[in-house]
């Protein structure tokens, strides 16, 4: 029962917390202003979305802006900061990446005396990081996996991308939750997700992870920090005939989301985040700012559990568009 409340309150002051910035936002103007802006990549859905966010909401704040995508490549990304920082915008906005890599150059920025912001990247160098409550998720996914799994069995877990801060802290909450279960082991050596072909490795490495642990093996889950190697492990799981396998992600990438609100998928639960939101609220702290308001170090946008149980009920805004 406290679990619960604790939820709710988190998710409405979430809300509130966003709905508060979108109304100093309305009243504030970035004409005149210049912002950059570098994501590590946008083949992905949630990095796609949170980046047309921010585009969208600066354009319509007034400010021209310098928008950059990285590719998925670290290196390219410390290129593009390079590049931001000679070129001296009024604020530039980071989204994702290796933090090991990244955060040498985040300082570069606030050195040069520009204000940054970033959209899931946990650094002391920004004003403000715009994000899911990850604490929050990583535990709710964790207990609901085991919910799932009634306390006992075998997890498979994706842990390839622990240098970026959002997947740190889902990992960490998910290996805290673990440890007050005994019946419940977490299959190692772990399973290393790669970007790009996720969801082609994640179903090859899948694939062979249920050969090697039958279905008298315990077997029950899969975990990832986010949604895409969910995707291959789905279909892995249910190429093989192994229904008594599920698989938990993070993100709420339409087509897993269509896969845990089909109830013949394998797809267990998914934490669907609202990335368009988060990229929205992180062009709002920049207007906040360079309008002389205070800005909080943190702004957490609400995110939804879907899981079989509720995804009649509430799916149907994550789902594919027809």
């Amino acid at each position: 029962m406290r679990l619960k409340f604790l939820t709710k309150m988190l998710v409405a002051t979430s809300v509130l917390m966003a709905t508060t910035a979108l109304s100093y936002a309305q009243e504030l103007s970035l004409k005149g202003k210049t912002v950059g802006v570098t994501v590590v990549g946008t083949s992905h859905h949630w990095d796609l979305q949170a980046y047309k966010g921010q585009l969208d909401e600066l354009k319509r704040l007034g400010a021209e802006v310098i928008a950059l995508d990285a590719g998925r490549n670290d290196q390219t990304q410390v290129n593009q900061i390079q590049t931001l920082i000679a070129q001296k915008p009024d604020a530039i906005i980071q989204q994702l990446g290796n933090i090991k890599v990244l955060d040498p150059w985040l300082k570069k920025i606030r050195d040069a005396g520009i204000p940054l912001f970033t959209v899931d990247t946990i650094t002391p160098h920004s004003v403000n990081n715009t994000t899911s409550n990850n604490y929050g998720i990583g535990s709710d996914l964790a207990l609901q996996m085991v919910d799932d799994m009634g306390g006992k069995g075998k997890v498979l877990v994706f842990n390839g991308f622990y240098s970026v801060p959002v997947c740190k802290i889902r990992y960490d909450q998910l290996k805290y939750v673990m440890s007050n279960f005994s019946g419940i082991e977490l299959i190692e050596p772990e399973l290393k997700d790669v970007a790009p072909n996720t969801v082609q490795q994640a179903f090859a490495d899948v694939t062979d992870m249920l050969t090697k642990f039958g279905k008298d093996s315990g077997l029950k889950a899969v975990w990832s920090c986010w949604d895409r190697p969910s995707v291959g492990a789905t279909q892995a799981i249910e190429k093989a005939g192994r229904m008594e396998v599920r698989t938990y992600g993070i993100d709420g990438s339409p087509d897993y989301v269509e896969m845990v609100a089909n109830p013949n998928s394998a797809a267990g639960a998914v934490a669907a985040q609202q990335p368009y939101e988060i990229g929205k609220g992180a062009a709002q702290n920049v207007a906040k700012f360079l309008n002389g308001q205070q800005v909080a170090p943190i702004t957490f946008v609400s995110s939804l559990m879907i899981t079989k149980a509720n995804a009649a009920e509430v799916a149907k805004d994550f789902l594919p568009k027809k």
